[in-house]
């Protein structure tokens, strides 16, 4: 799906597996997000001190249930006990059959690859799966190991399309707050399609970006991105793109 040429509307890939409707990055939520109407579900990739792959976002669990400790330093089974709803890797990849998936693989070491690729080939997800990566080593090294998977640059720098596209990625992630005309022409000529992530980039609000957290909008905001045509947007509630229906 996500090598199509055209499309009447961009795709809507829900954030988090749709974390306004249910708890983030969880079956709940994954489910919640079809029924709504997502293309795709956005979900995140940790390790667990015992090497299982896990959908978290955060790299501790301070937020999620007030633990400090780490996810890479819990085996899975206390992971578990702590957020009973965590999904695996394998398991946003069985329960997210037939949507687009996107990965965003929070490891940054590249010996990861490997597992990660080894699953979504093991789960027959290869041709529904985008891998996002946030290191152009990452995308080199993925499509060494695999050159038809498709890759998503979710990279610091706005201008840095023709850099990934020449390691390899085939989709470039713009915020919101940068998604100008410009950029958004320099993505397709770099040869790249283009996905918006909604609201602010950090915790700190920036003037220059729009007023909601990571994952919101509201309908007059969906609407300021129409002239720019993205390939796929994502956020938090996929009720809300019903202004592209």
């Amino acid at each position: 799906m996500w090598n199509e040429t055209s499309r009447p509307r961009p795709l809507i890939i829900a954030h988090r597996a749709g974390a306004a409707l249910d708890a983030e990055n969880t079956i709940g939520a994954l489910n919640a997000a079809a029924a709504a109407g997502a293309d795709a579900i956005e979900t995140d990739v940790r390790r667990t001190r015992d090497g299982a792959l896990v959908c978290m976002h955060d790299a501790d669990l301070r937020r999620l249930c007030g633990d400090m400790r780490a996810v890479a330093d819990l085996d899975v089974a206390t992971l578990r006990s702590l957020v009973p709803a965590v999904m695996t890797l394998r398991d946003a990849l069985s329960a997210s059959h037939p949507l687009g998936i996107l990965l965003d693989v929070k490891l940054v070491e590249e010996r990861h690859l490997p597992q990660i690729i080894g699953e979504i080939v093991l789960m027959d997800a290869v041709e529904r799966t985008l891998l996002g990566l946030r290191d152009i080593g990452l995308i080199g090294a993925a499509q060494d190991i695999m050159a038809d998977i498709a890759v998503l640059a979710f990279l610091e720098k706005p201008d840095s399309a023709p850099e990934a596209r020449r390691a390899g990625a085939s989709w470039f992630r713009l915020w919101q707050g940068d998604a100008t005309a410009e950029r958004a022409a320099a993505v397709r000529d770099a040869g790249m399609r283009l996905a918006v992530m909604v609201g602010q980039p950090r915790t700190i609000p920036r003037a220059e970006y729009p007023q909601f957290p990571v994952g919101q909008v509201d309908r007059q905001g969906l609407e300021r991105l129409r002239p720019i045509e993205p390939d796929a947007i994502l956020l938090d509630d996929p009720r809300l793109a019903g202004v592209y229906r």
